[in-house]
């Protein structure tokens, strides 16, 4: 079961003393009672070193859709984290996610317009083939009495599967791509050991290299732009909003990085969740109907992505706190998806929840660019496991992601008759 401690152990005191530098013991695995002690105590709480960590929806929602006065671009916070000009900082201050415009409004054009509802249309057949093969493989383990991992097994596949066909990545290529992200994203964490900083680098490096050879024989041999997202990038969408090598290399690897690590925590959280609230599987099982909402439930319950970050362009004032230009702000999405003014009884798992306004894909001009093929990708993967095993059980120790940034699972030992 999510195990919920409540915050009535947690006194304005402990929450004046909270450092995601230092985190307290716990927080890691199980930081929601944490979340609610900063949203009753201090959801403007200051950080030792001066940035500030913002936990209530309302902020965050407004922050999101104020791209002048709260900015993307990390390149201040990240040179002392990675060090200028290494890999790490080159990718982190070139990806969409980190950037304003004018190259995020580049990039994200070109995105956007490779991920239409007629794109998705046509990509649903391969994403249900890729499903369906992974739940006969499972089905194999079931048979002969063999537990499977939801992760390893099935979560974390399809995503990268999914991304490498949006990419065209040769199916035989695809097998360091997992092992990348989670480093390159690892290095997001706000506080890094050096064997961390270490793999981020080494990744950013691997990566950009193999990336580079596939351009390149991309560029000999063009791809349909209508449904290659990687000749669309080269192509750019006219001379002036073509991409530079570096911004296209490293915007390769962001829509791999963001497309796997999200979609693969939110499978992962799903199948958890249920288990852990029979009465709401039970429901779904009665009304498959509802899984485009059940999806949506987990997107807040347990967000994949659990802290954002931007910085301040101009001096601001925020709950009588004077926080000056350049000031670094953690926006806690995952305290921010459980704020009882947003939602009623917000530690409650309810499939049916409505309206359901989380911000689990962020929002404003920087919501996630592919929040709709996430989506598709849940409803799909949930829905059609839950037919073919629908008395599956977790069996064994789960082992959490260990991150704070991104919540999920390395492990999820399974029973699946």
């Amino acid at each position: 079961m999510q195990k919920n401690t409540g915050s009535l152990a947690i006194s304005a005191q402990d929450i004046a003393g909270f450092s995601l530098d230092h985190p307290p013991v716990g927080f890691v695995d199980d930081p929601f009672p944490w979340y609610e002690a900063l949203l009753a105590h201090a959801p403007v709480l200051r950080q030792p070193d001066g940035s500030v960590l913002l936990s209530r929806h309302a902020d965050l929602d407004r922050i999101y859709r104020d791209t002048t006065l709260y900015l993307s671009d990390k390149k201040a916070t990240f040179g002392p984290k990675f060090g200028v000009g290494s890999p790490l900082f080159e990718h982190h201050t070139t990806s969409l996610v980190f950037s304003d415009p004018p190259l995020h409004t580049r990039v994200r054009k070109i995105m956007t317009s490779a991920l239409t509802p007629r794109a998705l249309a046509r990509m649903e057949p391969g994403l249900i083939e890729t499903v369906e093969y992974l739940l006969d493989r499972l089905a194999e383990r079931q048979a002969a009495g063999q537990p499977a991992d939801l992760i390893e097994d099935f979560a974390a596949t399809i995503p990268i599967q999914i991304i490498g066909n949006l990419l065209a990545v040769p199916m035989e290529e695809r097998g360091p791509l997992r092992a990348w992200s989670l480093a390159i994203l690892g290095a997001l964490e706000p506080s890094l050991t050096a064997e961390q900083l270490a793999q981020g680098q080494a990744a950013v490096i691997d990566f950009k290299t193999y990336l580079e050879d596939l351009v390149a024989r991309r560029r000999a041999a063009p791809g349909n732009p209508e449904t290659d997202v990687l000749t669309r990038l080269i192509q750019g969408e006219g001379a002036d909003e073509k991409l530079t090598e570096t911004e296209l290399l490293q915007n390769c690897i962001f829509i791999l990085n963001a497309g796997h690590e999200t979609t693969t925590n939110l499978i992962g959280n799903a199948l958890a969740a249920l288990y852990d609230h029979p009465d709401q599987r039970a429901l779904l099982l009665e009304d498959p109907a509802l899984i485009g909402s059940a999806v949506e439930e987990v997107l807040r319950y347990l967000s994949p992505n659990q802290l954002g970050n931007r910085e301040t362009s101009a001096q601001i004032v925020l709950d009588g706190m004077t926080l000056p230009k350049g000031t670094n702000l953690h926006l806690c999405i995952g305290a921010a998806n459980r704020d009882p003014a947003q939602f009623p009884d917000p530690a409650r798992f309810d499939i049916t929840r409505k309206p359901n306004r989380h911000l689990a894909f962020a929002g404003g001009p920087h919501i996630c660019v592919g929040l709709t093929l996430a989506r598709m990708e849940g409803r799909i993967a949930i829905g059609r496991f839950l037919e073919r095993f629908p008395n599956y059980r977790l069996a064994g120790p789960r082992i959490p992601g260990g991150r704070m940034r991104f919540r999920g699972y390395a492990a999820l030992p399974a029973l699946l008759g």
